[in-house]
């Protein structure tokens, strides 16, 4: 299946989103530091990217920014992963560059649904290259 990195500054939640991803079949990558993330993502780019809004440092947003300014990094599907819910903060992450937003609690259901929509637009995207 697909690489996924999963930058997550908390033990439990890194856990979580782990074993769901170990479950669907596909391999994470695991970051918890927007610093690491970012050098992992550009020595060797994921499928996909789980990013945390809130890290120590460097923010998940600000991560992503990083990222899709980078032509190597750009076209990597961001997923942001927060536990503020407020419309205002889905809005914000999808400025900053983010392809979905999920808010935590993680309801797995919904993180497979985002996971396989934007891996298939990925997919779609490079074939139409």
């Amino acid at each position: 299946m697909a690489t996924i990195l999963i930058v997550e500054d908390n033990a439990a939640n890194m856990k979580l989103a782990t074993m769901l991803l170990r479950n669907a079949g596909h391999t994470p990558l695991c970051a918890t530091d927007a610093e690491t993330g970012l050098t992992l993502a550009r020595a060797n780019p994921p499928d996909l990217i789980l990013m945390d809004v809130h890290l120590p440092g460097m923010d998940g947003l600000a991560a992503t920014g990083l990222l899709k300014g980078d032509p190597a990094t750009a076209s990597i599907p961001v997923i942001a992963l927060t536990a503020m819910a407020m419309k205002s903060d889905r809005e914000k992450s999808l400025q900053a560059g983010c392809d979905e937003y999920i808010a935590k609690p993680l309801r797995y259901r919904d993180l497979y649904l985002a996971i396989d929509k934007l891996l298939a637009r990925s997919a779609a995207a490079t074939l139409a290259k």
